[in-house]
């Protein structure tokens, strides 16, 4: 079904990725998605899916197309995931194309629900459509990785989030950790905030550093706070926190005595898409140990401590997990590093146990 793609091809993918990263946080428990309708290189229209319930990518770029008095008729569609096939909240985006006149559809990536897998690309192929999938696919999984994880297996994407000096140390005495990085960094913070659908604490964090726990620090409107959830192994919380006191109260969760697994089945259930853990290394520990970390968000800052507590906490039985680097970059004086766990296959390679890691799998 799918055929070569241009060097024009990637160039409007990325632009489709770039729109689909506009709604990172506030779709869920739907994916990411941007959109972008081209005629003998020209942009006709493009869009992005802004909130679960409203129109998909697809659907936007095409009215926008007709805002800017453009038919769609004889486009060609970039998409960053397969276009919808079924009645949901909104109709197939499959019939608006068809119905449309657009000739050619470039998808990303291949919708990730077992139940839909191909099914669009199906669909508009049967109607004579040609279909291009798989261009930059390793990119738009990568953007959707909190909901290809929810949406095959029911949990979310964990991300250990930390800020920690140059000795491993995150704070010498309660409350100096939320200080060790700069401006730069602490926007960053606030921007991965902005993509978690729950933010993860531990009881002694909540009641050591009261913290909110919302998106504050950017320039945008937030239109949507994440879930804050705290985990306890024992009794009562101060009935001050604000967690429990300020006018976000009602989407503060508190679980007693559970299994880390099982919470993040719950979060699951809420449709959360992906979990941001700013606990203390007691909680990275436990995490890390029951290999629920998929993801490490590090704020490496020019400090030497020489005292408090270390940036994880494990517990005896922990034997180390494998990461590969994906981002390294500085922000003001800190430096920002972003890794994700590798699988079984990704450790035995990296070992010298496989063969060779296979690079850049994107289907042409």
């Amino acid at each position: 079904m799918s055929k070569p793609f241009s060097e024009a091809d990637l160039g409007w993918m990325r632009r489709a990725l770039a729109l689909a990263r506009r709604g990172l946080g506030a779709t869920s428990p739907n994916p990411a998605v941007g959109a972008v309708l081209v005629r003998e290189g020209r942009v006709l229209g493009e869009g992005f899916h802004r909130r679960a319930g409203s129109p998909h990518a697809e659907v936007e770029a095409i009215e926008d197309a007709r805002r800017r008095g453009q038919s769609p008729s004889g486009a060609t569609l970039y998409v960053t995931l397969e276009p919808c096939s079924t009645t949901g909240r909104t109709p197939p985006c499959v019939d608006r194309i068809v119905r449309e006149g657009i000739v050619r559809v470039v998808a990303a990536m291949v919708d990730p629900n077992p139940r839909h897998q191909g099914r669009g690309f199906a669909l508009l192929a049967g109607r004579g459509i040609e279909v291009v999938q798989g261009v930059l696919e390793e990119e738009a999984r990568e953007l959707n990785r909190g909901f290809v994880r929810w949406i095959t297996s029911g949990r979310p994407w964990v991300v250990q989030k930390c800020a920690l000096s140059l000795d491993g140390r995150i704070g010498t005495r309660p409350g100096d950790s939320r200080w060790l990085s700069g401006p730069e960094a602490l926007r960053m913070a606030h921007r991965l905030r902005l993509e978690a659908d729950a933010i993860l604490i531990g009881a002694e964090t909540a009641r050591r550093d009261d913290p909110a726990l919302t998106v504050r620090l950017l320039r945008r409107k937030v239109e949507r706070q994440p879930w804050r959830v705290i985990v306890t192994r024992s009794g009562r919380l101060p009935d001050h926190l604000r967690l429990l006191t300020d006018p976000a109260r009602e989407k503060t969760l508190v679980f007693r005595n559970f299994p880390l697994p099982m919470i993040l089945e719950e979060l699951g259930r809420r449709g959360v898409l992906q979990v941001l853990v700013e606990g203390g290394g007691k909680l990275a520990g436990s995490l890390l140990a029951e290999q629920l970390v998929d993801e490490v968000a590090l704020f490496l800052c020019p400090l030497i401590l020489g005292e408090g507590p270390l940036a994880v906490d494990a517990p005896a039985r922990f034997l180390g997990a494998q990461f590969r680097l994906r981002e390294c970059r500085r922000l003001g004086e800190d430096l920002f590093l972003r890794a994700i766990r590798r699988d079984g296959r990704e450790v035995d390679a990296a070992r010298g146990e496989a063969g060779p890691e296979r690079i850049g799998k994107g289907k042409r």
